[in-house]
C-alpha cells in the first residue's frame, strides 16, 4: 500500500512540475493576438535578438489591428532607419506628423533619420516645425543643436545647449554635446615639444630637438606651420615645415608636407610628402603616399602604405615604408605596427609601437635612411591627454636597437614631452 501511495505522489508531483513548465513556456511566447502584444514582441525581436525583419513583421501585423497606433508607426520607422531603408522610414514619419504634428517622438525620430543621412538643413527644418508646437522640448532642441554643429554653426549650437543647461544643469546629453561643440569650434593651436635622445655606444653626447608649431583649422582642412631646432654632433640646425590636411569629401582626405633646412647633416635640405587617405567601410582606413628627401647628391624617394581599423575604442594599424636605394641592390623596407586606445576624444589616448627599419617621418634618425646594412628595431609608448578645453599634454618614450656599423649594435633612448594650447 505504501509503495502505491508513494508512486501516486510521484505522479502528482511530476504532473505539477510539467504544468508549471508548460505555463512558463506559454508565458515566454509573445502575445500576438493584440496590437500591444505585437508591439512588445517587435521590441523584443529588435533589442533582444537583433532580428529587424521579424520586428518589422510584428509591427505591420499590429498596424493591421490598430492602423493609427502612432508609437508602433514610429518604431517601425526606426526599424527602417536602422535597416538603411531611408524612403520607407521617411514615409512613416511624415504620415505620423501629418496627423499628429505636435508628436515629439515622431519629430525626434525623423530628425535622427535626416541627421544620420547628412541632411542637416532638413533636420533643422523638422526641429523648427516641432518647436513651434513644443518650444520647451529638450529632445528637439538637442537634435537641432547637433545639426547646427554639423553645419559648423557652432555659435548657434552652443546657444541652444547653454539654454538647456541653464534650465537643467544636470542634463548629461546637453553637457556632452556642449563639450563637443566647444571642442570642434576651437580653430587654433600652438604647441611646443622637446625630444631628448641618449645613446649607450654610438654617440657620446645626447641629441636635442625642439619643435614649435601653430595650426589653424580652415574650411578645407588643417594647416600647420612648424619650426624645428636640433642639436646633434656638437652642431645645430633649423628646419621650417608646412603640413596641410585638405579634405575632399567624406571618404578622401590628404596629407601634404614641405620642409626646408640650413644643415643637410642633421635635416634634409628639402623634404616633401604627399599621402591620400580613405575612410573605408567596416571602420577601416587606408593610406598611400610618398616622401621625398634631398640631402647632398641624389634625392631619396620613399613610398608608404598604411591600413588601420577601429575596433571599439582601439585603433590598430600597420604601416610600411619602401625605399629604392642607390647604396644597396635590394629595396629597403621598414615596418611599424601600432595600437592606440582612446579613453575620450581624439586627444585622449595611450598607444604603443613596434617597428623595424628607419622611418622618413622620424626627424631624429631620418639622416640614416640610406645607411647600408642598417638594422633598426623600435619599441615605443605614447600618451596624450586633454587637460581641459584649452590645454593638451603629451609624452612619449621609445627604445631603438640599431646596427650603426656592420655587426656593431647600440641602443638609443628617446624621451619626449609636449604641450598644446587651443584657442
Amino acid at each position: 500500500m505504501f509503495q502505491k501511495d508513494h508512486y501516486l505522489l510521484l505522479v502528482i508531483c511530476f504532473a505539477l512540475l510539467t504544468s508549471v513548465s508548460t505555463a512558463q513556456n506559454l508565458n515566454a511566447l509573445p502575445d500576438t493576438s493584440t496590437s500591444d502584444g505585437l508591439f512588445q514582441a517587435a521590441r523584443s525581436a529588435a533589442f533582444d535578438n537583433k532580428n529587424y525583419p521579424q520586428a518589422k513583421s510584428y509591427c505591420k501585423k499590429a498596424l493591421e489591428l490598430s492602423p493609427n497606433y502612432a508609437d508602433i508607426k514610429i518604431f517601425l520607422g526606426r526599424l527602417y532607419t536602422w535597416s538603411n531603408e531611408y524612403d520607407s522610414a521617411k514615409t512613416i514619419f511624415e504620415s505620423v506628423l501629418a496627423t499628429s504634428p505636435s508628436y515629439v517622438d515622431a519629430a525626434v525620430a525623423y530628425a535622427d533619420l535626416l541627421y544620420w543621412n547628412d541632411h542637416y538643413k532638413e533636420a533643422i527644418a523638422i526641429c523648427d516645425a516641432s518647436l513651434k508646437l513644443n518650444p520647451d522640448s529638450d529632445e528637439i532642441l538637442l537634435r537641432k543643436a547637433k545639426a547646427l554643429a554639423a553645419l559648423k554653426d557652432y555659435a548657434a549650437a552652443a546657444a541652444i545647449t547653454a539654454a538647456i543647461l541653464k534650465k537643467d544643469n544636470n542634463n548629461a546629453a546637453a553637457r556632452s554635446l556642449d563639450s563637443r561643440i566647444k571642442d570642434a569650434s576651437v580653430k587654433n593651436k600652438i604647441g611646443i615639444t622637446y625630444d631628448y635622445n641618449v645613446f649607450d655606444k654610438q654617440f657620446a653626447d645626447p641629441w636635442h630637438l625642439v619643435a614649435i608649431d601653430y595650426s589653424r583649422t580652415t574650411g578645407i582642412g588643417t594647416v600647420i606651420g612648424r619650426f624645428n631646432y636640433a642639436n646633434r654632433f656638437g652642431s645645430s640646425a633649423t628646419q621650417f615645415e608646412v603640413d596641410a590636411y585638405p579634405h575632399f569629401n567624406k571618404t578622401f582626405y590628404s596629407y601634404m608636407n614641405i620642409g626646408l633646412s640650413d644643415n643637410t647633416g642633421i635635416f634634409p635640405r628639402f623634404r616633401a610628402g604627399f599621402s591620400l587617405y580613405a575612410n573605408l567601410p567596416k571602420s577601416f582606413e587606408a593610406e598611400l603616399g610618398f616622401r621625398y628627401l634631398k640631402f647632398n647628391g641624389n634625392p631619396t624617394w620613399i613610398y608608404t602604405g598604411y591600413l588601420g581599423k577601429y575596433v571599439s575604442s582601439w585603433l590598430l594599424g600597420a604601416r610600411t615604408y619602401i625605399t629604392p636605394s642607390d647604396y644597396v641592390k635590394k629595396v629597403s623596407v621598414s615596418y611599424n605596427i601600432t595600437a592606440r586606445h582612446f579613453f575620450g576624444g581624439a586627444d585622449d589616448y595611450i598607444g604603443g609601437t613596434l617597428g623595424y627599419g628607419i622611418s622618413p617621418d622620424d626627424k631624429f634618425n631620418v639622416g640614416l635612411i640610406n645607411t647600408p646594412l642598417l638594422n633598426s628595431y623600435k619599441v615605443g609608448v605614447d600618451y596624450k591627454k586633454k587637460i581641459n578645453l584649452h590645454n593638451i599634454f603629451n609624452a612619449s618614450t621609445a627604445w631603438f636597437n640599431q646596427e650603426y656599423l656592420p655587426g656593431v649594435i647600440g641602443n638609443q633612448y628617446l624621451f619626449s614631452i609636449g604641450w598644446q594650447y587651443r584657442f
